[in-house]
């Protein structure tokens, strides 16, 4: 168990070396998820002991919101006068979430033939 949730703090940490060497406007966690579903999806196959951890980590993945809470309550007044940008970024972010989905759905179905019920590689 230790050497699987090592490997994914791994990925992070180099998620994060990346984000800093290259100086991409994106979190290191981001890239490091990257990487590790890059590992799993050319493994062919998940280990079941990371697994595990995984699921470990996503039953209390819950708490990690706590500080974002936090620090939403504690510029509540920044936020209230900055009500419109974050509602129109809301807004725009949700949209675009949609549309993309849709169409990824939409190319996913066209591969798949009828009566199939998962993707064939």
């Amino acid at each position: 168990m230790l050497g699987n949730l090592t490997l994914i703090l791994l990925c992070q940490l180099i998620g994060e070396i990346i984000t800093k060497v290259t100086k991409l406007p994106v979190p290191g966690p981001v890239i490091g998820m990257v990487i590790l579903f890059c590992g799993l999806f050319f493994s062919k196959k998940m280990p079941a002991e990371l697994e595990s951890v995984a699921g470990f980590l996503h039953r209390y993945l819950p708490l990690l919101f706590v500080p974002a809470g936090v620090g939403v309550i504690t510029n509540l007044d920044l936020m209230l006068r900055s009500w419109a940008p974050l509602a129109g970024a809301i807004i725009i972010g949700t949209a675009i979430t949609v549309a993309v989905t849709g169409l990824v759905m939409q190319l996913a179905s066209r591969r798949l033939k009828p009566g199939q019920q998962e993707l064939q590689p």
